[in-house]
């Protein structure tokens, strides 16, 4: 676009370096590139649903998400399905098992006609690690992998273009052990599954380049740090635990999932 400007006097002094910045400051605007619309679809256990939250619809991590991405300069508007299920493994959401991974796939349909960037943010891994309770626990590293893989090659090949996140699953007291068992077995076991989830990520850099990426690794080490604060005691057959976050631990994890998908929409032009 090229803009004419006339003058009946050549402005001077102060008025001609007030046209110029003006001149640049258009040409700068008119060159930004468009805002990025995101459709996400959260795949996750009680932790992305909002388990014992006051109000999860209001207050559970994927609304931060959303609240904090639309505050980014390259991020236009958000359309958002929460899909966590308390007490899901990964072995509930194999496309196999069809009905978690059914929702997943309606709630991806229902962005269809929309001009947006789908993606899928991925937080499971708390629930494998238990000594026993949940579908599938105790989950060994190496069947996470292989998990997390079919729910991954599912969809990219039923959403060609679509973006997957796989978020590290946050830190627990060593002593958790409500309905289902984990203690110190599963919080060590829960950690073997970090080097799986950047290994499977660094695959499909190769086979897949720019659409499988390893999200927030900061959620761990934070909740270890602040769980007194940030997470709720609820009563186990081991004394008080702590493993679901409360509203402000919510909105925390939620800010650092919203960091690292900014992060990694920046870095790769996506």
């Amino acid at each position: 676009m090229h803009t004419n400007i006339h003058f009946t006097k050549k402005p001077k002094g102060p008025k001609m370096l007030l046209v110029a910045f003006m001149v640049l400051f258009n040409a700068i605007g008119l060159a930004q590139p468009p805002k990025k619309n995101l459709n996400i679809v959260f795949i996750g256990n009680s932790i992305t649903y909002g388990a014992r939250l006051a109000n999860p619809a209001t207050e559970a991590p994927p609304v931060a998400v959303v609240a904090w991405l639309r505050l980014q300069p390259a991020v236009g508007e958000v359309a958002w399905s929460n899909q966590g299920k308390s007490g899901a493994t990964t072995v509930d959401f194999l496309p196999s098992s069809s009905v978690l991974f059914n929702k997943v796939e309606k709630a991806a349909r229902n962005f269809t006609g929309q001009h947006a960037l789908l993606m899928f943010s991925i937080m499971l891994g708390t629930n494998d690690s238990a000594i026993q309770g949940p579908n599938g626990s105790p989950v060994s590293p190496e069947g996470y992998r292989q998990n997390l893989k079919r729910i991954t090659d599912s969809l990219l090949s039923e959403f060609p273009g679509c973006i997957i996140i796989f978020q590290r699953p946050i830190w627990y007291t060593p002593n958790t052990y409500n309905h289902s068992k984990y203690l110190r077995e599963g919080l060590s076991r829960l950690q073997t599954y970090f080097p799986q989830i950047d290994r499977l990520a660094a695959a499909y850099a190769v086979t897949n380049p720019k659409r499988v990426f390893t999200g927030d690794k900061k959620g761990f080490k934070y909740f270890r740090k602040h769980y007194l604060t940030d997470l709720q005691a609820e009563q186990g057959q081991q004394g008080a635990f702590y493993l679901h976050p409360n509203k402000k631990g919510a909105s925390i994890l939620g800010e650092l999932w919203g960091r690292s998908i900014d992060k990694i929409l920046r870095k790769n032009n996506l």
